[in-house]
């Protein structure tokens, strides 16, 4: 039992803020994206500074407090809350240094990639990210990180260059390719396993406009669509990124009002090359069939990164499974056709991204992230506002998915994870498990940090 003088004590320790059940900030501040997740902290820490996470930390641990780590919130399995814990909530460390020179930018755990953008675009510049500017940079990228930019760049872990870190035993570490090597290794890929990373730098690249945004098919053209898709990417050039969805149009603007709550299939483009060769290479998408919407042009990078914002909603209720697919077979494709056209509303879908490109150059045993060859990576996503709704989307998710699995590569990208046990954790990170449980058992070896797709320490 927590006794008061200790809490006395660790509040008396921060500069930032101790928020605990009662109090006015509470029920708001123990929310996390999923409004599924209905959890509630003993503790949550809006911390000002790496001494609090330090603070934080040991506290936790020599409390025996439960300890979770909430950088955006967005974790769809509820990792950034607990029942009964503390609560390391990075909401408010934001600091953003980008570096023109070097192409690199120092951000800390708490920025969304809708702050990464805004700092790194005055400048030309991006770093690869995800699909929702809402998102957290930290959990998006401690789990491997796919999105616009996979295929030009890589995922956003290939891109992180070092990371500073509090440990289970409340020390402060760098870790990169010179310094805590092996930190740094499990790092790009396990998750939130291995401590709390305070600021991430990330290697940056020359993205400024993109020619890309949204191209949709009719529904009924899903099965050719895909085909045509699993060609057009296995060819296209690196410099091309094309994510394939069932989707429902959205009932408002930029969509024409003729397309407003229909179900489509498409994709979500996005093209860094020289802008003179756009046309060219995205023809192949515009010619085939007659694309229900042609919303391919010009504009700035972060407009694309918040143009599906809108679909994830902060307290939406979100249920979730994944796989990987080595190649997107014809019996695969028939799965998506079957199931696809069926998507609930505008807020769930199906998406495939591809992850061959950049993210096929780094060795599979190069990160802990391990699944280098596979070529596409798959979830689907049932959301509402209706919690009456949530069985009948819940039930369509999993038919879908169990479906799906028997011609999947075997595991999942861990951010699409739920709780779904031990076998599809180990099943995610295949023979870079063993060295990941070691390093587990060197950095947090009373897992301290177990509110994640865990890794259990190695045994001794």
């Amino acid at each position: 039992m927590v006794v008061d003088t200790s809490v006395e004590q660790f509040a008396g320790s921060l500069r930032g803020q101790l928020i605990q059940q009662g109090d006015a900030e509470y029920e708001e501040a123990r929310n996390v994206m999923n409004g599924m997740i209905d959890r509630r902290p003993r503790f949550i820490v809006r911390c000002a500074d790496v001494a609090d996470v330090i603070a934080c930390v040991n506290f936790a641990r020599e409390e025996g407090l439960l300890l979770s780590i909430r950088g955006g919130g967005h974790n769809v399995a509820g990792s950034g809350t607990n029942d009964g814990g503390l609560v390391i909530d990075l909401l408010r460390m934001k600091g953003i240094r980008v570096d023109p020179e070097k192409r690199t930018v120092r951000a800390q755990g708490g920025c969304t990639w809708g702050d990464v953008d805004h700092a790194t675009h005055a400048f030309g510049l991006a770093a690869p990210g995800g699909v929702i500017s809402t998102t957290g940079i930290a959990g998006l990228s401690l789990g491997g990180g796919m999105g616009h930019l996979t295929r030009p760049f890589g995922l956003a872990c290939d891109n992180l260059i070092s990371a500073d870190v509090v440990t289970a035993d409340g020390q402060f570490v760098v870790a990169n390719d010179r310094e805590n090597t092996d930190l740094f290794w499990a790092l790009r890929g396990g998750g939130g396993n291995f401590g709390v990373v305070t600021s991430f730098e990330f290697r940056l690249h020359p993205v400024s406009t993109i020619y890309g945004g949204p191209i949709f098919w009719p529904i009924d053209k899903a099965a050719e669509a895909m085909k045509f898709y699993r060609e057009f990417i296995a060819n296209a050039p690196d410099d091309l990124n094309a994510i394939f969805a069932f989707l429902v149009v959205p009932s408002e603007e930029p969509f024409p009002q003729h397309l407003h709550n229909m179900n489509v299939c498409g994709a979500a483009v996005c093209y860094v090359g020289p802008m003179e060769k756009a046309e060219d290479v995205v023809r192949p998408l515009r010619e085939f069939g007659s694309p229900a919407l042609d919303g391919l042009g010009p504009l700035p990078f972060p407009m694309l990164q918040q143009a599906f914002d809108e679909t994830a909603p902060r307290g939406i209720l979100d249920y979730e499974k994944g796989d990987f697919a080595t190649e997107l077979t014809d019996d695969i494709v028939a799965v998506h056709a079957r199931f696809g056209p069926g998507v609930p509303n505008m807020f769930s879908g199906a998406l495939i991204f591809p992850i061959n490109g950049a993210a096929h150059r780094v060795a599979k045993n190069e990160t802990a992230w391990s699944y280098r060859d596979a070529g596409f990576s798959q979830v689907i996503f049932g959301l509402d506002h209706d919690a009456s709704a949530m069985p009948a989307r819940m039930e369509w998710v999993r038919d879908y998915w169990s479906a799906l699995h028997p011609h999947s590569a075997g595991g999942a990208y861990v951010n699409f994870l739920m709780d779904e046990g031990d076998e599809r954790i180990v099943a995610s990170y295949r023979d870079n498990y063993p060295r990941l449980a070691e390093i587990k058992r060197e950095y947090d070896p009373g897992n301290l940090f177990r509110m994640n797709q865990n890794i259990k320490p190695a045994s001794a």
